[in-house]
């Protein structure tokens, strides 16, 4: 399921592109992402890492679950576990797993699994649409909101403040596990 997500991430981020009548150079200079790299995701020749996620996403004014929703099955009302996308940053091995249905709801629950010692970060623009909590199921994570970091264990449920530049570490020797909570705003 992994693979087919990737193929569709890479036809709807040209579709997205295409849509908006923007040219390569135009998304480029948006996100701050290298015309170059984002041909070869738009091909499929390379696979984009969560930063790279949410740069394009903000530069379309989309966030990331936004971006991944608009590719996974629409009208759900029930999604069955065998069936939750699940996406893997090549670059860091963290998970991201749609639970809810997809639909065009204003809530969302995604699972994210991020191993000892990675971190990925995200831009203030990734945010900017949404509400968010993070609540820990399991391991360690440390939050970096603007500067702020704030160490997560289980059962922790944290609000994410204003948008800001975050960042999420995992300081353990087992992997993070956390599901957020997404509020369209």
């Amino acid at each position: 399921m992994v693979d087919d997500l990737a193929s569709r991430l890479a036809e709807r981020l040209r579709g997205e592109r295409e849509a908006r009548g923007w040219s390569l150079n135009d998304l480029a200079e948006r996100s701050g992402v290298s015309r170059a790299m984002i041909s070869r995701i738009e091909r499929g020749e390379a696979s984009p890492t969560a930063v790279l996620l949410g740069r394009l996403s903000g530069a379309f004014g989309l966030t990331l679950s936004n971006l991944l929703a608009r590719i996974e099955s629409a009208g759900e009302r029930l999604r069955r576990a065998a069936d939750q996308p699940a996406w893997r940053d090549p670059e860091t091995g963290f998970v991201r797993r749609a639970i809810s249905p997809a639909g065009n709801g204003d809530l969302e629950l995604v699972a994210g699994e991020l191993p000892p010692g990675a971190a990925i970060g995200y831009p203030a623009s990734s945010y900017a649409f949404i509400r968010q909590q993070i609540w820990m199921q399991s391991g360690l994570l440390d939050f970096d909101e603007g500067g702020i970091v704030t160490r997560l264990g289980p059962g922790d449920c944290m609000e994410l403040g204003p948008p800001s530049d975050c960042r999420f570490s995992n300081p353990g020797t087992e992997p993070a596990r956390y599901l957020v909570v997404v509020a369209r705003r």
